[in-house]
């Protein structure tokens, strides 16, 4: 029996106690600083946007600091609080969160909330990081363009609280696995990396083409349509009770596939109905992100009738008797023509490629045979590089998996006196 077992065994013999975040917390928001007022050196401070891109789930120094007079004015968090993002740009960073471990307080920004609890704090970061707390926050977030989970909401979130020497075993379980999953990850993502620069280089040089070589045509030349999706604001709601089909965003776009997952926000038949009736959208598509993260592609190979795109992503129909979709799809990746479609973006904080732009995008058009040859040769590479089916993302994609089973089955328990 292992020492958890018998923990739970001891300890908890008829189940553990589920409380709401209330029973166990206080929630508060974050103060008011921006990145524009960050320092060198000084009191130290999380904004809300780092959490995203700079923070695990825990964390005892930070990336930034501001000043003490700035600081008087701000919201602290102290030794054990969790720090949690409560605005995103999607559902699947909403409440993300990182454990402040560090003895010194910190200032926390605007779009935050500040959870002081009595429990173990890795306890309770690794248990926002499950599929159980994302079923739940998915449930209470709103908004389209910015998602948000505002703080009194969270205070009715359910958490598994078993007897402290049960968190602690399980943190010390998850901590060792972490680290091993990390490491062992590390170790193929720097060989897969390797290996797709080798992939990109050969990819551009095979699609690389002199303008007296082949004919170079506008984009709008050689295709059928340049369509969008619609945005959900003003004609339709996300993830409510009749909602069975899938919305695909940017995020949905890896690897030149349409992936769908858990997180993948829903739409009813409604929606979905009005969505198709602006994209059009249909098998041999090529999707393009437009918006944002400009750039990403995939390939329409699987008939859209339970999904469709936002507003955004752009559905590229191909003249098939000019060009194929998937040489137009891996012509979109090339180094030379994402610099030729990046130039053309505008707007502010979020920059767009305007569709007009797109069609007068310049590309090479050699013969349909050659296409076919390139592509041919292309595909095997993008297998090996991407397929999470087999080779080094397969491997990393079942660490992966491997270690978010073993989190979330670690803090599952049954419950007492349901």
């Amino acid at each position: 029996m292992t020492q958890l077992e018998l923990l739970l065994q001891n300890l908890c013999p008829d189940g553990v106690e589920y409380k709401s975040l209330r029973e166990i917390a206080t929630v508060s928001r974050g103060g008011n600083f921006q990145k524009k007022d960050f320092i060198d050196t000084g009191i130290p401070c999380i904004h809300y946007g780092q959490i995203y891109t700079k923070y695990g789930l825990f964390a005892d120094k930070t990336f930034s600091f501001i000043d003490s007079e700035c600081a008087k004015k701000q919201k602290m968090a102290s030794k054990n609080d969790i720090v949690m993002a409560v605005t995103s740009e999607n559902i699947e960073d909403v409440c993300k969160c990182v454990a402040w471990l560090g003895d010194e307080d910190i200032a926390v920004s605007g779009h935050s909330a500040i959870i002081h609890h009595n429990q173990n704090a890795k306890f309770l970061t690794y248990y926002f990081d499950t599929a159980m707390f994302f079923a739940q926050k998915k449930k209470l977030a709103h908004g389209t363009k910015v998602i948000e989970v505002t703080p009194d909401k969270l205070l009715d979130v359910k958490i598994p609280v078993p007897p402290l020497p049960v968190q602690r075993e399980i943190v010390r379980i998850l901590d060792n696995f972490a680290e091993l999953t990390a490491e062992l990850t590390a170790e193929l993502t720097a060989e897969l990396t390797a290996r797709r620069k080798q992939y990109e280089y050969y990819r551009d040089e095979l699609l690389s083409f002199g303008e007296d070589e082949v004919p170079w045509m506008k984009l709008g030349d050689v295709i059928i349509s340049l369509n969008t999706g619609l945005n959900p604001r003003r004609f339709f709601r996300l993830n409510t009770d009749d909602a069975l089909n899938y919305y695909v965003t940017i995020r949905e776009l890896q690897n030149n596939r349409v992936v769908f997952t858990e997180k993948t926000d829903r739409i009813n038949d409604h929606a979905l109905k009005l969505c198709n009736n602006r994209s059009n959208l249909q098998l041999g598509d090529v999707l393009f992100s437009g918006t944002g993260t400009i750039g990403e592609t995939a390939l329409v190979d699987i008939e859209p009738t339970n999904w469709n795109i936002k507003e955004g992503v752009y559905a590229i129909k191909p003249n098939t008797s000019k060009i194929l979709p998937k040489f137009l799809m891996y012509l979109l990746r090339t180094q030379r023509i994402r610099m030729a479609f990046l130039s053309k973006a505008a707007g502010g904080t979020v920059k767009s490629v305007p569709m007009g732009e797109m069609r007068k995008l310049k590309i090479p058009v050699p013969p349909l045979a050659e296409q076919e040859r390139i592509v041919a040769i292309l595909d095997r590479f993008d297998a090996l590089c991407n397929d999470l089916t087999s080779g080094l993302p397969a491997e990393i994609e079942a660490r992966k998996k491997q270690y978010e089973y073993y989190r979330d089955r670690l803090l599952t328990f049954k419950e007492l006196n349901p």
